[in-house]
């Protein structure tokens, strides 16, 4: 599916069922664009839809999560426009309407980030999901004690703050000039509160605050996934938002009374999409030209020092564009997760071919994306013979550069990420793998498969084993 078909399809219907098989392939090469950034996109998308005026965010990602967004921000009011590449959003001013519910869908970031602006809302809005074992088991405690403390009132399923929530805020209780929440779990939920508080009819003074809640002793602030909270101050900026961030992200001082200023904004290149793509070049061997990235705010573009650290060469002759090229004997790596989250599970599936044993660190938020991505990726690569182990926040791998046998079906557990890493894994096993449930990768890159057929990796689509 080419990017203009996909983003032709933002509202339309979810991807089908269906398998993948992927045959032992490689060398690979060849050329691809890599699509545009997810997380990007959802800024984006959203301060366009709180703004004054008529927006156009070109290049928008075209995948479930964006499909949810969408669909979210119109029943907030925004009037969205799908042209052929481009959105064109017509914004509520910062005073959406009142939808009454909203289901995200499976889109963590989505929810999160709309739980805030919800708290704009006169009356009550209700959030609810049908994906009860996925996004319906991930915590938004923090953010509803922040919420609660700027004056909202919040009710969540449990104390933990999963689905269903209902948010009741309006301005006029939304009266507290200082907040502080809880980040140790997810920067998601900062992000939320920054969407939020330039709105407000006051300046508001945000606090990253340090662990609180059960099972955790309050001390120094903690900020997961930091580089997420500059794309969101980014974004902020082109809006025209008034913001002062201190320089270690833990505190924030946000002008009141703000409207966000309308414009033509271009969706930056997706950095955890092309580490899935430098991985399969990585494990598989060869030569490949990426397209449309730029050094940006993107904690996953690290991905690419991972790689060079386990021996692949990197050359550019345009900004925007680089060649990688792996000839093979991939050595062993320690890594820091945290700045590179949605890029763990691609460098996961190099580490299984490198020489050595590759150790990563500082990822303990990631049991708490679509699936637990510590826990469930080892257990279908235990199921392919690879030797791992873990702990709260690390994983090491022992490599293997002979590859592995194969022949067998794995699941993708519903979860994108491990759809890519099982995908990698399977061009350097000798009687390759079938993927199940292989449609997961809409999530945030439905021509992932499309892309590596263009790189050389040999795979077909089939039904759905009955």
């Amino acid at each position: 599916m080419t990017h203009t078909e996909a983003q032709a399809a933002v509202s339309g219907a979810l991807e089908s069922p269906f398998d993948i098989i992927v045959e032992p392939s490689g060398p690979l090469g060849g050329y691809v664009r890599v699509p545009p950034s997810k997380n990007y996109t959802t800024r984006l998308v959203l301060a366009a839809s709180l703004a004054e005026g008529r927006s156009i965010i070109h290049r928008p990602a075209a995948n479930d999560d964006a499909r949810a967004l969408v669909r979210c921000c119109r029943a907030l009011g925004a009037k969205i426009t799908e042209q052929a590449d481009s959105l064109e959003i017509q914004g509520v001013a910062g005073h959406p309407k009142n939808p009454g519910v909203l289901n995200p869908d499976n889109a963590g970031a989505v929810l999160r980030m709309l739980l805030g602006t919800a708290c704009l809302v006169e009356g009550e809005v209700r959030f609810e999901t049908d994906h009860a074992e996925s996004l319906g088991r991930r915590p938004n405690r923090e953010l509803l004690a922040a919420l609660s403390e700027l004056g909202a009132e919040t009710e969540a399923a449990n104390e933990e703050g999963t689905l269903p929530i209902t948010i009741h805020g309006d301005r006029s209780r939304l009266q507290a000039t200082e907040v502080a929440v809880d980040c140790s779990r997810s920067s998601q939920y900062l992000s939320s509160i920054l969407f939020l508080t330039p709105h407000l009819d006051h300046p508001t003074r945000v606090r990253v605050a340090g662990p609180t809640g059960v099972a955790r002793v309050a001390g120094n602030p903690v900020l997961v996934s930091r580089p997420l909270i500059d794309q969101t101050l980014e974004v902020l900026g082109r809006f025209g938002a008034d913001v002062e961030a201190s320089a270690d992200r833990f505190s924030f001082e946000v002008a009141g009374s703000q409207t966000l200023a309308a414009g033509e904004q271009t969706v930056n290149g997706d950095w955890p999409s092309a580490a899935a793509l430098l991985s399969a070049v990585a494990a598989a061997g060869g030569m490949a030209s990426l397209e449309g990235l730029s050094e940006d705010a993107q904690g996953e573009r690290r991905a690419r020092d991972a790689f060079e650290a386990m021996g692949c060469k990197f050359a550019s002759e345009q900004a925007g564009q680089f060649y990688v090229h792996a000839t093979g004997g991939l050595r062993a790596i320690e890594f820091d997760g945290d700045l590179a989250t949605d890029a763990v599970l691609a460098i996961e599936a190099a580490a299984c071919l490198a020489e050595g044993t590759t150790r990563l660190t500082g990822i303990g938020n990631l049991t708490l994306k679509e699936t637990d991505r510590i826990g469930v990726p080892l257990q279908e690569l235990a199921r392919i013979g690879v030797r791992a182990r873990s702990g709260s926040d690390w994983i090491e791998i022992d490599g293997n550069p002979e590859g592995y046998k194969g022949g067998i079906t794995v699941d993708c557990r519903g979860d994108h990420r491990i759809a890519q890493m099982l995908a990698i894994v399977a061009t350097r096993c000798e009687r390759g793998l079938r993927l199940r449930g292989a449609e997961c990768v809409s999530k945030s890159y439905p021509g992932f498969f499309e892309d590596l057929s263009r790189l050389g990796v040999k795979l077909h689509r089939v039904a759905p084993e009955s």
